[in-house]
């Protein structure tokens, strides 16, 4: 699984120069999309169906009694559930099964705010706002990765201008992504369908081109300067061989944050997350730290903070929650010959606890405020 970048490393996101439709020829899909979650339709419960019968291959089949499982919207597959008393019981799945259907359920019900896709007749790239980078091969051969250590079979075709991929979960169970990217308006459309015996749960997300200033400011970066002069930074500040190399150099003079917090899943919920809930403290953090601050903002400088949850057999919650500092800033890539816009992630804190419902949510909670309490610490200190 590829790793979050640092500010060493600084090319999460690019953006390349020039307007985004002159990509078209060469990339059909790529491009920096930000999701627009008013225009899309995300069931928040999509998910295989519960199997409750004996697979037909006739292999070995284990059932527990005792509460009664929801029919659908398991996100552990068959051997997650539980089987109701009297009932018949259901097939067994492997480990390996069942972390490929809890991780692709995830990523279908909670999908990225932020996409990075460069698209190449031979390959095509997707990154997340993670940094999280999945090469695709539109060979229409099946092919092996790995998602978060988990391997994958995956096959990839072009379908006209449409990109269909097409992740084999267990037997018999598939998620198809379709991408497909219209010109007016500018949107990249994904299409995604959880497919058992050809049916299953479907949703539409619908991605935006990166924000307006961000396109531009790539594009005057990329300019040439008159009379052949080196282009100057975006920033319109002259472009120089020395930088500050102070410690901390990067944290000094911010005293405005905008903070993003993802909507959490069904499954957060039922653990007792709420996100607004969840806004509101970290928001409250970061002002009484000092910062003017701007929610639902992923502009400038800002504050990103995911929580993906799910719940054990047993009842009990796990969260793995994150908080990154990002920025953006223009660079200059050894394999690119015109500066470029890139995601910066200054900082980063992530974490991991296991409780029962009652409790879970405030030990979240805990465990984010802490982060941003670091966060304002070090750019205080950055600062003196």
């Amino acid at each position: 699984m590829p790793r979050v970048l640092t500010a060493a490393a600084a090319c999460v996101w690019v953006l390349l120069a020039g307007p985004a439709n002159a990509q078209t020829s060469v990339s059909p899909l790529g491009g920096v999309w930000t999701l627009n979650r008013a225009l899309s339709e995300m069931p928040p419960e999509m998910g295989f169906d519960v199997n409750w019968f004996p697979s037909p291959a006739g292999g070995q089949a284990t059932g527990s009694s005792g509460a009664s499982a929801r029919g659908r919207r398991g996100s552990s597959g068959g051997g997650g559930g539980r089987t109701p008393a009297g009932s018949f019981p259901m097939p067994r799945e492997s480990y390996e099964d069942a972390q490929r259907v809890q991780l692709l359920t995830g990523e279908a019900r909670n999908p990225p705010a932020r996409l990075m896709i460069v698209d190449t007749p031979a390959t095509v790239t997707i990154t997340n706002e993670l940094g999280q980078s999945r090469a695709l091969h539109p060979t229409g051969r099946d092919e092996s990765i790995e998602i978060q250590g988990v391997p994958t079979i995956v096959t990839t075709k072009r379908d006209g201008d449409r990109l269909i991929v097409v992740y084999h979960v267990e037997q018999g169970r598939q998620v198809q992504y379709a991408y497909s990217r219209s010109a007016s308006p500018a949107q990249l459309v994904v299409e995604v369908q959880f497919l058992e015996r050809g049916n299953g749960d479907k949703a539409k997300r619908v991605y935006e081109p990166g924000v307006a200033t961000d396109i531009a400011a790539a594009s005057a970066a990329a300019a040439p300067s008159p009379a052949g002069t080196p282009a100057a930074p975006a920033s319109g500040r002259p472009a120089a061989d020395a930088f500050d190399a102070r410690p901390g150099a990067e944290l000094r003079g911010l005293k405005s944050l905008g903070i993003l917090v993802e909507d959490v899943s069904a499954q957060a919920v039922s653990c007792g997350l709420n996100h607004d809930a969840i806004e509101a403290a970290l928001s409250k953090r970061l002002t009484d730290g000092g910062f003017t601050v701007r929610r639902n903002s992923d502009e400038d400088t800002y504050v990103y903070v995911n929580v993906m949850t799910t719940t054990m057999p047993g009842g009990t919650c796990v969260s793995r929650y994150d908080a990154f500092l990002y920025t953006h800033a223009t660079a200059n890539l050894s394999y690119h010959e015109q500066p470029v816009l890139v995601q910066v992630s200054l900082m980063h804190r992530g974490g991991m606890g296991s409780s029962a419902p009652v409790g879970h949510a405030a030990a979240v909670s805990r465990g984010l405020e802490n982060f941003i309490d670091l966060f304002a610490t070090q750019i205080r200190d950055a600062n003196r």
